[in-house]
């Protein structure tokens, strides 16, 4: 029964990956159609918090009646966090280089360290000053150019898959603070807060939003669907995996981003790049050998 289990949850981590190297897709798909990368982020998740208002109703209306209002900023601050990784996640990829944001989201590992030590009080041990130099090395490499001076992202979209992996590794650390709230009301503030930020973004788009066709329709609900569906996969297979395991099982979303992006956008990374997004990748490494510590008993 317990291999059964981790088997369940090696698939539903593993689903999870599959789905999010492969989101950039469908929301560049919608843009070629005229619907702007915020728009489409607002539909999708609007499906998904109304599919989710309903297949969750129960749970959700026992959560909500023994809320606490201590726990009221918590939450917020989680929907705004969780909406702002998501929803910078989706312009990022949409609008740069899928693998190049991606890599700069997965900087996140050395983000949730230090977070860790300021709003958890966890210290930073050998395996911590490990993750955050790996990932500033892996990063400077893959970022510098003698021609543009500072290694920076080079455009926009890179600066949102910064700052995306900057907001999830704050969500993930507020999340852990958040042990009394349930799985369900955490999912349903991260889709709020992807609607409310992308609202905030919409008059920022160069393009005026500009409703989707029928087809286009379409493609939002099914990935509205998806994002609900894949949203509770996850959950579940993070609830019976351990930590260092589950964020070895995500880098294969590196994977599938980099051979979907090759494929279907023609997009190819430079050896340059490949050496420091490998450096990002093995700070991921180092950060669960880091969660598996912390789960050691004293």
């Amino acid at each position: 029964m317990p291999a059964r289990k981790n088997a369940v949850a090696l698939v539903s981590l593993l689903a999870g990956a599959v789905v999010w190297g492969l989101t950039w897709h469908p929301y560049r798909t919608l843009e070629s159609m005229g619907v702007s990368a915020a728009l489409g982020a607002v539909l999708t998740y609007c499906v998904a918090f109304l599919l989710g208002l309903f297949v969750l109703r129960r749970r959700l209306s026992g959560e909500i009646r023994g809320f606490r209002l201590r726990s009221s900023g918590l939450l917020l601050a989680i929907t705004l966090t969780a909406g702002g990784c998501n929803l910078g996640y989706v312009l990022g990829t949409v609008h740069g280089e899928v693998m190049r944001v991606l890599l700069l989201f997965y900087l996140a590992p050395l983000w949730t360290v230090l977070l860790a030590r300021l709003l958890l009080d966890e210290r930073v041990g050998g395996v911590g000053a490990a993750v955050i130099a790996l990932s500033l090395i892996g990063a400077i490499v893959m970022l510098w150019s003698p021609s543009l001076g500072l290694p920076l992202p080079a455009n926009g979209a890179e600066w949102l898959g910064l700052a995306a992996g900057f907001l999830f590794a704050a969500a993930n650390v507020l999340i852990r603070k958040a042990d009394a709230l349930s799985i369900e009301l955490k999912s349903m503030a991260v889709f709020t807060g992807v609607i409310l930020m992308g609202l905030i973004a919409l008059p920022f788009e160069a393009a005026p939003p500009a409703l989707p066709p029928p087809g286009g329709w379409l493609l939002i609900g099914i990935v509205g669907l998806v994002l609900l569906a894949i949203n509770l996969v996850v959950q579940h297979g993070l609830m019976h995996t351990p930590a260092n395991r589950a964020i070895v099982i995500f880098l294969f979303e590196l994977v599938v981003a980099a051979f979907s992006s090759w494929l279907l956008a023609g997009e190819a990374m430079s050896l340059k790049e490949w050496i420091g997004g490998a450096m990002i990748v093995a700070a991921s490494l180092f950060s669960g050998k880091l969660a598996a510590r912390e789960a050691e008993p004293g």
